[in-house]
């Protein structure tokens, strides 16, 4: 028997990196997943790997009636929601705050912060009723950004520090019956969405020579974060579990002044 056999999951993000991660981890476990992104592209990629057991929604989470409409098609697809993870994010591109001038400050915050922490709220208002009738669980994408300066800009920072916060706060107003819980990865092999209002191109998550800055020296696949979201996903495995972050940063927050880990050469 899989981990995730007869559960329905929303996973927004789900075009590319740790989100076709989570969508290709919760196929193989048995879920039936609706993928959602912004990119019509990267969902045909994922229409193409996964057929039927998938549905994707070109949507943007930043809006309500987005969230509505993923809720609404997993109930009329699937009959019923476990699952809801919030994955969707973008980036700062790691901007400071003394180089923003006001008026791109406040364009950057508001796109920011309707992707990365509005939609969390947006998700867990549509998906409410649903996850209160099969008793099932929100699941947040946080950052090692969440806990620590210099994973970002003070944009992303800041957000990424509210997402935990919400956590905490559903994880607390939707027991007993919603489990609230997130994933804080590091570094994975990824494309970073910029800010629009910042003109921010897309970038590689990954720097030449970064995983010699990490202590487990490697970085991991993007598909490598997928356990940890069928993990908290499962109801045998992770019933338990609620108000929880858990930290998948290959070691960053351990890091040494002199070398990153013990026995790093």
């Amino acid at each position: 028997m899989n981990r995730l056999d007869g559960t329905v999951a929303i996973v927004t993000g789900a075009g590319g990196g740790i989100g076709r991660g989570i969508v290709r981890r919760y196929v193989s476990e048995g879920a039936k997943v609706v993928a959602a992104d912004i990119d019509q592209k990267l969902l045909g990629r994922l229409d193409e790997e996964f057929g039927a057991d998938i549905v994707t929604v070109q949507a943007n989470v930043a809006q309500a009636q987005a969230n509505r409409r993923l809720v609404e098609t997993a109930l009329a697809e699937f009959g019923r929601l476990d699952v809801f993870c919030a994955n969707a994010g973008i980036y700062d591109q790691n901007v400071a705050l003394a180089d923003l001038d006001f008026e791109a400050l406040d364009r950057g915050f508001d796109e920011l912060f309707a992707v990365n922490v509005k939609s969390v709220l947006f998700a867990a208002r549509a998906a409410y009723d649903a996850l209160v009738e099969s008793k099932g669980s929100l699941i947040v994408t946080a950052s090692f950004a969440s806990f620590s300066s210099s994973g970002g800009g003070a944009l992303y920072t800041a957000s990424k520090h509210a997402v935990v916060g919400l956590i905490k706060q559903l994880a607390y107003e939707f027991a007993p019956d919603i489990r609230v819980n997130g994933v804080a990865p590091g570094i994975a092999p990824t494309t970073l969405k910029g800010l629009n209002a910042l003109g921010q191109q897309p970038k590689d998550s990954v720097l030449q020579g970064t995983e010699r800055a990490v202590p487990l020296q490697a970085i991991p696949e993007s598909d490598a974060y997928g356990g940890l979201y069928a993990l908290l996903a499962s109801r045998r495995d992770a019933g338990h579990i609620t108000g929880s972050v858990f930290n998948a940063d290959s070691g960053l927050a351990i890091r040494g002044m002199s070398k990153p880990g013990g026995r790093a050469r």
